[in-house]
């Protein structure tokens, strides 16, 4: 009896043994299940970035281990914003990618930058992963009631991938991710794409904006935000929302245009970058950085327009491929505000010049513009304009964006300005068949009292119109200004680009003299050494401003050889 009684205990034991072995590897089939269930915003796998690795792709995966260093500290909340094709969605996909747990990225990345980093194997593939493109809701929904249809729709697909996790019946898509992370011990990893496409499209003060503003605040600024995300990572064109001198999430750490902190390097293409990408499909090097060079981002001194390098690649040509990122009319509308020195600005820079700006003001709406900075900024944001950090100075920063900020300005009321812009070709022309008559009357108008361009009364104005009076000289040549120093004069020093077969071009500004004393300076202060490559070929241009004359202008062109 006793010796059954065991047998009956030996047995049941193995039978308990059994059933909790069998559950144990079903709750793992099942959970291997579940990470394997894609959803429309939930676990949606890595074949965006399988896409771009198909083609072209210029390795930025070294933004990875950035983002890493910050997951599970104080610094999991990011917002990276950048202008429009600066590669915002291209990084969310690679992100995507990396950390979603429904897919192996692993080949995907072997070859990659980011494999060689400690932290790779870490956080590959590790955690759920919530994808959410804003323009996705703007281009369906345009009233209220869109930031509870986002919440909504999320919410949906949350609860396909975790049908098991009992939550709240009428609870939000936070209430939700609170109680599957609290049941499983995940951490999600949140990404949304296009952060700023409702702020854009909404003003400050409409139930959409400020409904959106309490829904990120209700994900992300919520007590248990740290116990749901391992991190968060929005990206789009504008920085968070300000209100007053604060952010709307001050829990995130901020990377922008003007303050890229350590992402800088992966804001756009590198000289490097592109020089390697101009040797493999033979493309001229120095037309690329002619055409999309120019940014300075943070300590990176020189990045180029990752989408219109990879255009001009394509299509073998090129040109501005600016026209498709939109922003024209806003544009338009910005440098025509009165603010006091603003229309200066804007001349100035389209001359070559750079202007202050101070962007710690601006709300980071582009419906409340409040002064001169604010336009400037929302520029910088937009990569209308560089912005150099260090001498909080900003500049127009290369052909392709001249040409844009020339059309803005073709779409304002600054007939002066265009018309001097328009009849640059036919001054440049003029100058090289020294056709001194032409070129007078050619800088005559653009100077003229009646239509002047900027408060003419020291040589540094006259150098500013003369530079937009050849302003189609930029196509062709390298323009070098030098303002006076302190000798009373200032002069600019055209040099031909690569492959212009055009003499080099000096030209000497004089008040109240005469254009022979402007060669003269020329000569005496021996500027041809400057230019000495190019002394077999080289065209001198002297011009004197009379102030007594309404204004008026002579000239002499002489070739130096």
């Amino acid at each position: 009896m006793l010796r059954d009684d065991r047998l009956c205990l030996r047995n049941e034991n193995k039978n308990f043994m059994f059933c909790h072995a069998f559950r144990s590897v079903c709750a793992i089939f099942a959970n291997k299940l579940r990470h394997t269930i894609m959803g429309t915003y939930i676990n949606i796998g890595n074949e965006g970035f399988q896409s771009a690795l198909n083609g072209e792709y210029v390795d930025k995966t070294g933004l990875i281990a950035v983002v890493n260093k910050s997951l599970f500290t104080e610094q999991r909340f990011s917002c990276v914003t950048r202008c429009r094709r600066f590669g915002k969605s291209m990084a969310a996909k690679m992100l995507c990618a990396y950390y979603d747990h429904s897919v192996d990225s692993g080949n995907l990345f072997a070859n990659l930058e980011i494999a060689t980093h400690p932290s790779f194997g870490k956080h590959l593939n590790k955690y759920p992963v919530i994808y959410l493109d804003m323009t996705s809701f703007v281009t369906r929904f345009h009233d209220d009631g869109i930031v509870g249809m986002i919440d909504a729709e999320l919410k949906a697909d949350v609860l396909e991938a975790y049908p098991d996790v009992k939550v709240k019946e009428n609870g939000d898509l936070m209430d939700c991710l609170i109680r599957i992370s609290a049941a499983t011990g995940e951490k999600f990893f949140f990404i949304i794409d296009e952060w700023d496409a409702i702020c854009r499209e909404s003003k400050t003060g409409t139930n959409a904006m400020d409904g959106y503003v309490n829904w990120l605040r209700r994900m992300f600024k919520e007590v248990n935000a740290v116990n749901v995300f391992a991190g968060v990572y929005m990206t789009g064109i504008l920085p968070i929302k300000k209100y007053k001198t604060e952010s709307a999430l001050n829990n995130f750490i901020e990377y922008s245009m003007v303050t890229p902190r350590k992402m800088a390097r992966y804001f756009g293409f590198t000289k490097d970058e592109v020089r390697i990408l101009a040797e493999k499909y033979d493309v001229d090097f120095d037309e690329l950085v002619k055409w999309y060079d120019g940014y300075q981002i943070g300590n990176e001194p020189s990045m180029l327009n990752p989408n219109s390098v990879m255009q001009a690649i394509d299509s073998d040509m090129c040109k501005s491929y600016w026209a498709s990122t939109g922003a024209f009319d806003a544009v338009s509308n910005y440098i025509q505000m009165n603010y006091e020195g603003l229309k200066d600005d804007i001349i100035r820079m389209l001359s070559g010049e750079r202007c202050m700006v101070d962007p710690t003001g601006f709300q980071n709406d582009m419906s409340v513009i409040r002064n001169r900075d604010d336009v400037l900024t929302v520029l910088i944001h937009l990569g209308y304009l560089g912005y150099d950090w260090n001498k909080e100075e900003c500049y127009i920063p290369n052909r392709e964006v001249a040409g844009e900020m020339v059309n803005a300005v073709k779409n304002t009321n600054w007939k002066n300005v265009i018309d001097a812009i328009q009849q640059s070709k036919y001054l440049l022309q003029a100058t090289l068949e020294g056709d001194c008559e032409a070129v007078a009357r050619g800088v005559d108008a653009a100077h003229d009292e009646h239509t002047s361009i900027l408060s003419y009364n020291n040589e540094n104005s006259l150098a500013c119109v003369l530079s937009i009076a050849y302003y189609y000289a930029r196509n062709d040549y390298v323009i070098h200004s030098e303002l006076p120093s302190g000798k009373g004069f200032a002069d600019l020093v055209l040099i031909p680009r690569k492959n212009v077969d055009s003499p080099a071009l000096v030209l000497e500004l004089k008040f109240n003299r005469d254009a022979d004393s402007a060669i003269a300076q020329i000569l005496r202060k021996q500027y041809p050494a400057k230019v000495a490559q190019y002394a077999d070929n080289l065209l001198l241009v002297g011009i004197n401003y009379d102030k007594e004359t309404n204004p008026s202008f002579s000239l002499i062109c002489t070739q130096k050889s």
